[in-house]
């Protein structure tokens, strides 16, 4: 029986990875329909929405979508469609894992660190009230009435929630990942020396939750600013990473440079019943349209896909077909050349070709 599955292949280069993933999903013989539907700017265009309700209803009836990647202004304009599209469906955990490839340029080699970051909550709830309104002036007399706190009056304000029912579920998560996917270790990265009502309780919330898996998943905590070093200094002491939103954020892409880029970096957002999956990667707007952009992050989250719907072998052999390109280092895009005007690189579809070949063999 065929799975059914959401494709949405997002803006800017998004419909050329997410073209690319499908194809080499397709290849390795899981048998697949797709429904597709589209998001962001094209929807825009379209629908006069960016996130249109259709979306959300195909994955809520599908339970499984690819995701290309959706453009997201910087500092004005609308909101993330990323981030809307993971706190409608309840998408709670970020996992991203971040593995060395051979051939992938990096100043290290043999890492295998697994990202999950809390999606719900934290800063990224969106929470926030603009500097000189009405409304924000009243925010701000409350916080200093409540918290004897000066606050400059031209400030923005955004709130930053963590709860114990979030903090629970995303590290109950990971220690369930982690059991599942055999791996030895967790550590729970947060500031809470500072924000000790907000990280602290993410933290005193991780030790509980922690005391369950004795014996079977080494735990240990480390604050945000340390754990960057550590991971510059010895990543490969590092196996699982548990994280509220905007340090898991900022921690997945200091992972993917770790091992080459986001250009290999592949995404999966899930929920109890739904899971999204996607390339780390943004839309790269500039590129859209010529054939140019690495497509392997894209594909890699295809096999974390595959993994989800029980296509384990389908999987494997995929990842193995990524790999073994990545390792000859031949039919690549630009940004995995040793130089980016490399005359031999190939394009966005050239690389999937030469993946789909080897799937072949």
């Amino acid at each position: 029986m065929a799975h059914r599955i959401t494709l949405i292949p997002g803006d800017g280069v998004g419909p050329e990875v997410a073209e690319a993933a499908r194809r080499c999903i397709e290849a390795t013989g899981a048998k697949i329909e797709w429904e597709e539907v589209i998001a962001g700017q094209d929807a825009q265009v379209k629908f006069g929405e960016l996130l249109p309700k259709n979306v959300l209803d195909s994955v809520k009836k599908n339970k499984v979508a690819l995701k290309g990647p959706i453009i997201t202004p910087i500092g004005e304009g609308f909101r993330s469609v990323n981030v809307a599209i993971r706190q409608a469906l309840d998408l709670y955990a970020c996992v991203r894992p971040a593995k060395s490839y051979p051939g992938v340029k990096s100043p290290y080699q043999d890492i295998d660190l697994v990202i999950i970051r809390e999606n719900s909550e934290d800063l990224y709830a969106g929470i926030e009230f603009e500097e000189a309104r009405p409304e924000t002036k009243e925010l701000i007399s409350q916080i200093e009435k409540f918290s004897n706190k000066k606050i400059r009056p031209d400030s923005g304000i955004s709130i930053k929630p963590i709860s114990k029912f979030a903090s629970e579920r995303i590290i109950r998560f990971a220690f369930e990942y982690a059991l599942k996917s055999k791996r030895k270790k967790i550590t729970l990265i947060q500031k809470s020396n500072i924000m000790k009502f907000t990280d602290g309780l993410f933290l005193k919330v991780g030790r509980a939750v922690a005391k369950e898996y004795e014996g079977m998943v080494i735990f240990e905590e480390a604050l945000v600013d340390n754990m960057a070093m550590q991971l510059v200094q010895k990543p490969r002491n590092y196996d699982v990473l548990v994280l509220p939103n905007l340090y898991g954020d900022i921690f997945s892409d200091l992972c993917a440079g770790l091992v080459g880029g986001l250009g290999v970096a592949p995404g999966a957002n899930i929920g109890d019943d739904l899971a999204v999956f996607e390339a780390v990667h943004g839309s790269a707007p500039k590129y859209k349209g010529q054939n140019k952009v690495n497509p392997a992050a894209m594909i890699l989250s295809g096999v974390l896909m595959l993994r989800h719907i029980k296509e384990d072998k389908a999987a494997d052999n995929l990842e193995n077909a990524v790999r073994a390109v990545l390792a000859e280092a031949k039919s690549v895009t630009y940004d995995l050349k040793p130089s980016r005007d490399d005359p031999s690189a190939v394009g966005t579809k050239e690389m999937a070709d030469a993946i789909i070949d080897k799937l072949k063999k």
